[in-house]
């Protein structure tokens, strides 16, 4: 019998008191109330997350920087830029958030489970290595995935980005090397401007990075062709030993931050391919880790779906 997706999720998370800003702390928790109103948090491994060091941080992002927001949170919090702010407890927050990844990696490939979805804000996928941009800090996903590589002797990682901003800083991460096989999917025009399909990798890593940039009101019917024709061959002839999720549900058709017409419907569909290649390439190893997603109702629905897929169960005949 197959075991449920386990979850990362923590009430400290809500300690990145941003206020009335779009990326806040009630996305948590109604993600939460709806799981547990739906009843996916019954029979279910739920983790608590262990803070990352500084020297885990440190495989990606430059020290200057790490040093730069723990002083910056420590002086009272300011904004990194319009749209990025951190408070006192940042800091702490954003190591717990990058805990979180790493420890997700580590249980999938210690073979104590072989799913996780985590939940931790700040968010990650823009955070490049001396930059903190559009509401990410530390980026989770790429700290995890070099975690995985530098430290657990893995030698190729699926990085698949759904989330409906291009993951600049996870690109930025891997853009030069061949262990990393990063997929984005997402709105173009739209933040932070980058993601083009000339974007290939250099070096190394030329022909790794897979941009899919989409016009504004692309749905469920052209993510999926695309998962079919072009990311699930890719990723399949790519054998990742681990494939991780940048997992954002901005995308979604009523998400106020941007213009796609994606449902849970698809979001389910998108993650029952992803656990398929995963079962198919990677011994079953897949992690997703939360990153956007701005409407409470859409994104908790949606989550739900992901969960469904991922774990094989008849989706929801009308999604409330």
């Amino acid at each position: 019998m197959d075991i449920p997706t386990a979850l990362v999720l923590s009430d400290r998370f809500r300690l990145h008191d941003t206020g009335s800003h779009p990326e806040n702390a009630q996305r948590l928790v109604a993600i939460e109330r709806h799981l547990r109103l739906r009843g996916l948090l019954a029979d279910r491994t739920v983790l608590e997350p262990e803070p990352a060091t500084p020297a885990d941080v440190g495989l990606v992002h430059d020290q200057e920087y790490i040093r730069f927001i723990e002083q910056l949170c420590h002086g009272g919090g300011a904004y990194l830029d319009s749209d990025t702010y951190v408070c006192p407890q940042t800091y702490e927050t954003a190591l717990l958030a990058v805990g979180a990844a790493i420890g997700a990696v580590d249980r999938v490939l210690d073979g104590d489970l072989r799913r996780v979805f985590a939940f931790p804000r700040p968010p990650g996928h823009h955070a490049e290595r001396r930059r903190g941009m559009g509401f990410c800090i530390f980026n989770n996903v790429a700290i995890a995935a070099r975690h995985a590589l530098d430290r657990r002797g893995l030698r190729r990682v699926a990085i698949i980005d759904w989330d409906v901003h291009h993951g600049n800083g996870t690109q930025e991460a891997f853009y030069d090397t061949d262990e990393v096989l990063f997929v984005s999917l997402h709105q173009s025009p739209l933040y932070p401007g980058t993601g083009g399909r000339d974007e290939e990798g250099s070096g190394y890593g030329q022909g790794y990075t897979l941009n899919l940039p989409l016009p504004p009101g692309t749905g469920d019917a052209t993510y999926l062709r695309l998962f079919d024709e072009v990311v699930g061959p890719r990723i399949l002839s790519y054998v990742p030993e681990l494939i991780l999720v940048s997992a954002g549900f901005d995308a979604h058709r009523d998400d106020p931050l941007a213009l796609m017409e994606v449902t849970e419907q698809g979001f389910y569909a998108m993650a029952s391919r992803v656990r398929e290649w995963a079962d198919r390439c990677s011994h079953g190893r897949l992690v997703l880790v939360l990153e956007g997603g701005y409407n409470q109702r859409a994104l908790a629905a949606s989550v739900e779906a992901t969960l469904r897929g991922l774990d094989q169960l008849p989706p929801m005949e009308a999604w409330t």
